[in-house]
C-alpha cells in the first residue's frame, strides 16, 4: 500500500512534465490591489471667461498722471486706498448679497443704518482668528456661525448706533485677512456682504481634473457585464517591453492590456487585419495603459520600429459560449 502512495505523486509529477506548455503573456512584475469602481467623476474643461479675477494690480485701472510731482504721505494714502476701494455694485448682487471678488490688500466698503444689522458672510469652513474695530464704542460688532462641520460659514453682524459714522473692519482668519470701510447712513444699508473666490475655484476645477484622470487611468470601464467578457486571445510574436500582458473584449469592445510603464515610452500602432489579411482601419484609443479598440476583429498586429520591426500578433480565438455553441 505504502508503495502505491508513492507511485501515484510520480506518475501526476511526469504527466505535468510531458504536457505540452501553453504559450500564455507573463504577468506583470507587480499586482495592483483590486478596486471597485462606483463612481468615475467626469473631465471637466475649463473655460476662460472675460472675468475680472482678484490678482494685484489687475483689479482697478490706473491713472495716468502727466505732472512728475512727488506725492505727499497723505496723498499717496488717500491715492493708494482710493484705487483699492470697492464699493457697491448693481452687477454685482445676488438677491440682497453684494458679492465682492477677493483680492488681497483690497478695501471694500461696507454702508449700514442704525436699527439695521449687516452680515458679512466669509467662506464656507473659514475659521475666524481675529477680529478689530477702529470704534467699537458707536458700531456693534458680533459674530456667529451658521452649519455644521465642513460647511460651518462665520457670519460677522455689523450694527451702528447712529447714522453718519465712519470706521474700518480688520477680520483674520486662517485662509486670508479682509478690509472693510464702514459708514453708516440714515436709512439706506446692505443686508449682507460676501465674497468670490475665483482662484480657488480655479484650483477645485484643476484638482477634480486630476481626480478624473487618476480615476479613469485606474479602470478602462465601469459598466462591463462579467458574464460577456472574452478572454480568448492569444498574443504572439516577437518580445518588446511593451508587449501586451492579455486582450480581452465584452462583445462590443477590445482591451488590449499592457505593462504599466507604456505611457513613459513609444506606443506602437495598431493594425487590424482583415480575412485576407489585408490591413483594415480600426478606430482605438489609449486609455490609461489600456488600448480601447472600438470594434471586435480575428486578428490584429502592432508594429514598432523599421530594422528590425518589433512586432506582436493578437488574434481572437472561438470560444464555447454557456448554450454550447461557438
Amino acid at each position: 500500500m505504502k508503495h502505491l502512495i508513492m507511485i501515484i505523486p510520480f506518475i501526476l509529477l511526469t504527466a505535468c512534465a510531458g504536457s505540452k506548455k501553453l504559450d500564455m503573456p507573463s504577468p506583470p512584475e507587480e499586482f495592483a490591489p483590486a478596486i471597485e469602481v462606483k463612481y468615475v467623476p467626469s473631465e471637466v474643461e475649463i473655460i476662460e471667461v472675460p472675468k475680472v479675477l482678484a490678482l494685484p494690480g489687475q483689479l482697478k485701472e490706473l491713472s495716468v498722471d502727466s505732472s512728475d510731482k512727488e506725492l505727499s504721505p497723505i496723498e499717496a494714502i488717500t491715492q493708494a486706498q482710493k484705487k483699492a476701494l470697492w464699493k457697491p455694485n448693481e452687477g454685482r448682487y445676488f438677491n440682497a448679497i453684494q458679492n465682492y471678488p477677493y483680492a488681497k490688500g483690497a478695501l471694500y466698503q461696507l454702508y449700514a443704518a442704525p436699527e439695521h444689522v449687516s452680515d458679512i458672510s466669509l467662506e464656507a469652513g473659514e475659521s475666524l482668528k481675529a477680529m478689530s474695530a477702529g470704534d467699537t464704542v458707536r458700531w456693534i460688532i458680533g459674530d456667529t456661525v451658521s452649519g455644521t462641520g465642513a460647511e460651518a460659514q462665520v457670519h460677522i453682524l455689523v450694527k451702528p448706533i447712529e447714522a453718519g459714522l465712519s470706521t474700518n473692519l480688520v477680520i483674520i482668519t486662517d485662509r486670508r485677512s479682509y478690509h472693510l470701510e464702514l459708514k453708516s447712513l440714515k436709512t439706506t444699508y446692505m443686508a449682507a456682504l460676501s465674497w468670490s473666490y475665483p482662484h480657488r475655484e480655479i484650483e477645485r476645477l484643476k484638482r477634480r481634473n486630476i481626480l478624473a484622470q487618476a480615476e479613469q487611468a485606474q479602470a478602462v470601464s465601469s459598466s462591463f457585464n462579467l458574464n460577456e467578457l472574452n478572454f480568448a486571445y492569444s498574443i504572439t510574436g516577437d518580445i518588446p517591453d511593451w508587449k501586451p500582458y492579455r486582450a480581452f473584449d465584452d462583445g462590443q469592445k477590445v482591451y488590449i492590456e499592457f505593462p504599466r510603464d507604456i505611457a513613459t515610452g513609444e506606443a506602437p500602432p495598431l493594425f487590424v487585419l482583415g480575412p485576407k489579411g489585408q490591413v483594415e482601419l480600426v478606430n482605438y484609443r489609449m486609455k490609461g495603459r489600456y488600448y480601447v479598440v472600438d470594434r471586435l476583429f480575428k486578428a490584429a498586429e502592432l508594429r514598432l520600429g523599421e530594422y528590425p520591426q518589433q512586432k506582436v500578433i493578437i488574434t481572437r480565438k472561438f470560444r464555447t459560449n454557456n448554450r454550447g455553441h461557438k
